[in-house]
């Protein structure tokens, strides 16, 4: 697990080591340029050995500064380097202007217009955006959205910290129009300090890069004490991604137990012909480790099922009358209902599910049906629950966050797919789990976690039928065997993008519940 941090906390980081005497602000830009250049030669070795051409574009703040140290560095190395400048010289930070200085000493700024048809010839073989970085807060407009859109159109390879025009917060460009453009595509590498920033696992800024580095420059001592004195635009600092299994122990098993030890997950099943995501749900809760899986079928359905099953059992589960008999067995302490469970189905058990209190995932069907009256549901939930959204499922849930979420930000940092899961976790009371590539699992305590296939975790064939009712059951098998509904959602998502990128390509939905023996192997479990 690795924490993500949002600018201003980044910022405060850097404020508080200054302050300590231990380091400047000048050392710290120093750094920052060094860590560019070393991530641009581990990303390229080739360009170590020999002596290119680079374009530095560097902008009115600090990330310019950073961008006169690598146009420094790489000159020192032999390079032929141009910089280009937007803004006024005279007008920079102070530990900017003091690097423009040093590179002035040893090359020309020639100006805030980049020749444009010179990098198109490919004359550069490397283009570093250091234009807007972290600080910048409004969208981009006049000049400085030209200058910009000049920088795009060519492509750049190198952006530091994040691609000029990007929330660091959010991952959404800023734009004071209706979402002009979406940003400049194929950054080959995004290189940023000490941690990732929030908005890199998230929208479209996750899909910016082939390649994100984070390099040290000398502070992470500082985060320590930082997360536990710091707030400023959260209620709390506890971002994070995995970055392995964090919850492996507690899938270790040490020691003689039995079936009912390690849970019964109970999953419900729509009728004839409708019954393959709840089996694809009930495998995943096996596969995953629930002592017992039960599926819970129309009579309807019965053959169908049953001639599709073996380890997983049956029950025959009429109507909302027939589950309250059934949940009066103790044992079943996993509920799951939604995948394949029809509108009417779901919305006549939920109800009955929910009543019981026990740990319980809502997916698909089991949202949808309250999307009418998303508060009679919320009426119903308790903290052991666990939602499952995906976009669709999450604008009808929760219409009004959905809204500020899909809005052009105009200022940043912007309201975030973060913002939203969160937000939507309060309401709900209970652990909402927002999917996509950058699914974000928050719990209403204000805990939140993002579990991001992007970078070296990329794993888009995960976009297939099916994949989404295999996490529910996931979920509800870790749920079975003990895990907290934060910690299943956590868990299970993390488990389930290791799982397709153990596959590959070609990987359909059954695919992913097989792969859990080998990745569990991988984790020494």
């Amino acid at each position: 697990m690795t924490e993500l941090l949002t600018a201003a906390q980044m910022r405060a980081i850097e404020q508080a080591a200054i302050e300590s005497g231990q380091v400047t602000g000048l050392e710290l830009m120093e750094r920052a340029g060094q860590g560019v250049v070393e991530a641009i030669f581990e990303e390229w070795p080739e360009l170590s050995k020999t002596s290119g051409r680079a374009v530095v574009l560097c902008g009115p703040g600090n990330n310019g500064g950073d961008g006169f140290v690598v146009a420094r560095l790489l000159k020192e190395w032999g390079w032929e380097v141009q910089v280009y400048l937007y803004g006024d010289p005279d007008k920079l930070p102070p530990d900017a202007r003091a690097n423009c200085e040093r590179w002035r000493k040893i090359g020309a700024i020639e100006g805030s217009n980049p020749v444009v048809d010179e990098l198109r010839q490919g004359k550069f073989d490397i283009v570093v955006d250091a234009v807007f970085g972290t600080e910048l807060s409004r969208p981009l407009s006049g000049d400085a959205k030209a200058f910009c859109l000049e920088m795009f159109k060519v492509g750049i390879d190198v952006a530091i910290d994040v691609p000029s025009g990007f929330c660091s917060d959010s991952g959404k460009f800023l734009d004071e129009e209706t979402s002009f453009y979406d940003g400049p595509e194929g950054v080959e590498l995004i290189v940023t300090f000490e941690r990732k920033r929030l908005g890199h696992e998230l929208g479209l800024l996750a899909d910016q890069a082939g390649t994100l580095r984070v390099k040290e420059i000398g502070i992470s001592d500082f985060v320590p004490s930082f997360r536990r004195d710091y707030s400023i635009q959260y209620e709390t600092g506890n971002f994070r991604w995995h970055a392995a299994g964090k919850y492996a122990s507690d899938l270790r098993t040490n020691k003689p137990t039995h079936k009912y030890s390690h849970g019964h997950a109970l999953v419900l099943s729509g009728g004839s012909g409708k019954t393959g995501a709840a089996r694809l749900a009930a495998r995943g809760a096996l596969r995953i480790g629930a002592g017992l899986v039960t599926l819970g079928v129309p009579p309807a359905a019965q053959m169908e099922v049953a001639s599709h099953v073996t380890a997983i059992m049956l029950q025959r589960v009429e109507d909302a009358s027939a589950l309250t008999e059934v949940l009066k067995d103790e044992r079943l302490n996993a509920l799951c209902l939604g995948p394949g469970l029809g509108a009417q189905r779901a919305y006549d058990l939920v109800p009955v599910a929910l009543a019981v209190g026990r740990k319980t995932v809502l997916d698909a069907d089991a949202l949808s049906a309250f999307a009418n009256d998303p508060a009679a549901l919320f009426d119903l939930l308790h903290e052991n629950c666990v939602l499952t959204p995906h976009g669709g499922e999450f604008m009808r849930l929760f219409p009004d966050i959905a809204e500020k979420l899909a809005a052009v930000p105009i200022k940043g940092p912007a309201y975030s797919k973060v913002d939203a899961t969160r937000e939507a976790a309060k309401r709900a009371g209970c652990t909402v789990l927002f999917k996509g590539p950058d699914t974000v699992i928050a719990a209403p305590d204000g805990r939140c976690s993002i579990n991001s296939a992007h970078y070296e975790r990329a794993a888009p064939w995960l976009a297939t039928a099916g994949s989404g009712d295999v996490l529910a059951g996931f979920i509800t098998g870790l749920l079975a065997r003990g895990f907290a509904p934060m910690q299943a959602a956590e868990t299970a998502a993390w488990l389930h993008v290791e799982c397709a990128r153990s596959f590959g390509p070609g990987l359909i939905a059954e695919d992913l519940p097989e792969q859990l023996p080998d990745v569990f192997k991988q984790l020494n479990i």
